[in-house]
């Protein structure tokens, strides 16, 4: 690394980051109940609200990740904090379901673009034996937004209201200073884009999406989308009913609902960290694996605990698997060369989330007709489909018999 220091400004950024911005995500499943009540809302109405959500991280992907490769990881991290910030407070001043379902549509295009940049960003900024701890370190943001979001949730909505949770994604325009400030572009990125420049003048070819569908990428980029998609599904279909599922079928109040989700996310925050050391051991590929076929396990056995107490220490084991998102981060981007890294990464993870944008909406009708109990259980069959099919994508690592010089120019 040219700046070592750059490396580090880049994790306490992409840290921050992706900590309101996986905040922003949840808090609207942490404000269900109150707003179902609210509002009138049945629980398919609620879902497509997270639904809207998850439709506009889709479209995102292809968008953000197109942007990031064309004007830089810098740029693209700027306008998805500001943007997803900004429009998440503005629910707070929303009196109907179709102003809050716009809003979410709207938030969630600046929600996915983050994951994209920040994996290209670790993946151009550290040195191939560290990116998986890195990015593992920078993704184990998600639960501590998702365990920041459970807190505000536990302490503002019982004295304030649903309404005034929402204001609280305001904190990430901080973050946004701090990378304008502090967070330089990354050199490998400008590079890419200077050699073009040199070998094409003025009217160098803009990266496009196609290009992940050529010749020797479009199989990693099929397979990498169906994993995410499943487990999106499996994730955001528990996520989004597990609070109201815990307060509804469980009879916990919504301060131990927020209290319990908090603990959950402490389980995930050391999975995250502990898997990013574990694929920089056995492969970032048999870590991902490993971490989605727990997942399927351990979901099947957290859906069928009745005791609070079981309950209460279950989640925290459940959680410790679902490290997934970490891995995906240092995985997909060593996937993809630099110049289409972003595009490709952020495509694979973000249509995914969007093929899994329906799973709260179907699930919420699952759980009228039987229960959430059920709805949840079956979330673990995606976890094992997804499982079964990160067989099947290469290893990233380079083989230790091989000398630098001949290793894959993707590391």
């Amino acid at each position: 690394m040219k700046n070592d220091n750059t490396k580090w400004r880049v994790l306490a950024g992409g840290f921050a980051g992706y900590t309101f911005d996986a905040m922003d995500l949840v808090l609207l499943a942490m404000a269900f109940q109150p707003i179902m009540a609210d509002l009138g809302l049945s629980r398919s109405e609620a879902g497509l609200l997270a639904t809207a959500t998850l439709i506009g991280v889709g479209i995102s992907s292809v968008v953000m990740g197109w942007y990031a490769d064309n004007y830089g990881r810098r740029k693209a991290m700027l306008w998805s904090i500001i943007s997803f910030s900004i429009l998440t407070m503005a629910i707070a001043f929303t009196s109907t379901w179709l102003e809050i379902l716009i809003l979410r549509f709207l938030a969630g295009l600046g929600l996915g673009g983050l994951w994209g940049v920040i994996a290209a960003y670790i993946a151009e900024t550290w040195p191939t034996e560290q990116r998986g701890r890195a990015a593992a370190f920078v993704m184990s943001s998600f639960p501590v937004g998702v365990g920041l979001a459970s807190f505000l949730a536990g302490k503002i909505i019982p004295m304030w209201g649903w309404r005034a949770l929402f204001l609280t994604a305001g904190i990430a325009l901080i973050v946004a200073v701090y990378v304008y400030f502090f967070v330089p572009e990354s050199e490998a990125w400008k590079a890419q884009r200077d050699a073009r420049q040199r070998g094409e003048g003025k009217t160098a070819e803009k990266v496009s999406v196609k290009e992940i569908f050529a010749p020797g990428l479009a199989k990693n980029t099929i397979l990498a989308t169906l994993i995410s998609a499943f487990a999106l599904t499996a994730y955001w279909g528990t996520t989004t009913w597990l609070p109201t599922y815990l307060v509804k079928e469980r009879g916990l109040s919504v301060a131990d609902m927020g209290m319990f989700m908090t603990i959950l996310s402490v389980g995930m925050f050391f999975g995250y960290n502990v898997f990013g050391w574990i694929a920089d051991f056995i492969g970032k590929r048999n870590a991902l694996l490993l971490s989605l076929a727990g997942s399927a396990v351990m979901l099947a056995v957290y859906a069928m605990t009745e005791n609070h107490a079981t309950l209460l220490w279950m989640g925290p084991a459940y959680a410790f698997f679902m490290a997934f998102v970490g891995l995906m981060g240092s995985y997909y981007g060593e996937l993809f060369p630099t110049r289409i890294r972003t595009t490709g990464s952020g495509f694979c993870f973000n249509v995914g989330r969007g093929i899994s944008a329906f799973a709260p909406f179907i699930l919420g009708g699952i759980a009228t007709a039987t229960s959430l109990q059920t709805s949840i259980l079956l979330c673990a069959i995606p976890f094992l489909l997804a499982a079964i099919l990160t067989a099947f994508l290469p290893s990233t690592e380079r083989p230790a018999a091989q000398p630098a010089a001949v290793a894959s120019p993707r590391g």
